[in-house]
């Protein structure tokens, strides 16, 4: 097998050819398809009052407009900002996805290890990735490795990876079934998901799983995971900048 390292390498992981190991340190998020802008909060925000007139261009009063944004996200108004749609494309280690798929709030469909051989495609830690952590749960920080750790790290990740696959291999080509044989795979090793959901959780998954110093709440997310957050937010700010900028002004709490 050949091992190639990709700090950015584009697509899918499954990219890979399946004697070609690759090691990247990287995420990727598409924005797949949306249906999602201010004017959808406005209108549901206004039905309430004026019934089937509610649906008003967002550019007829944008002051107003921007300030009835504002106040739903202050008062905790939530409804109105679930009346649009967000599908991304992520591809990410296995790591990452045990822990986006504990927000319930949006619908997941991830790459099937039973049905398809998995792409010898793993995340080894970049070398701007903090590795030491100090302090305790709730009040740590990560700060930089020796160069010693982080040798070590690229080292370890590469020599258990490559193991991992070669047994992996192995089993299947005595007739092992998938299923069974990607056991052995570690989780590090790269998948992807369909991601489907709406503003309001995609500003509780934010809040959470991005760390910013203005927030209202403090987090402390794992940086892998705020590195696919923070690809989402991108696409949530180009496409609802009203939203987006009264959930930053209201300290990054979701309503």
């Amino acid at each position: 097998m050949t091992v190639t390292s990709a700090a950015a390498a584009p697509g899918a992981p499954g990219a890979a050819e399946p004697d070609e190991v690759v090691f990247r340190s990287d995420v990727t998020v598409e924005l797949v398809k949306a249906l999602a802008s201010d004017a959808d909060v406005i209108a549901a925000a206004r039905v309430s009052t004026a019934g089937e007139q509610s649906v008003a261009a967002l550019d007829e009063d944008p002051a107003r407009s921007a300030g009835l944004v504002r106040y739903l996200m202050r008062d905790r108004h939530g409804s109105p900002f679930e009346h649009n749609t967000f599908t991304f494309l992520i591809s990410a280690p296995i790591f990452v996805f045990r822990e986006f798929m504990r927000h319930r709030v949006f619908s997941y469909n991830e790459e099937s290890g039973r049905y398809r051989q998995l792409a010898p495609v793993f995340y080894e830690p970049g070398p701007d990735r903090n590795l030491v952590q100090q302090g305790k749960p709730g009040a740590y920080t990560f700060v930089p490795g020796t160069p010693e750790q982080h040798a070590l790290v690229t080292e370890e990740t590469r020599r258990a990876c490559l193991q991992a696959y070669a047994s992996y291999r192995a089993m299947l080509a005595a007739g092992v079934a998938r299923e069974v044989a990607r056991g052995v795979l570690p989780v590090a090793t790269y998948s992807s998901m369909y991601v489907t959901g709406n503003a309001r959780a995609l500003m509780g998954f934010l809040a959470l799983r991005t760390k910013r110093e203005h927030a209202a709440f403090p987090s402390f997310p794992q940086r892998e995971i705020e590195m696919v957050a923070e690809q989402m937010e991108e696409h949530f700010a180009r496409l609802m900048p009203l939203t987006h900028q009264a959930f930053e002004a209201n300290g990054r709490v979701a309503p």
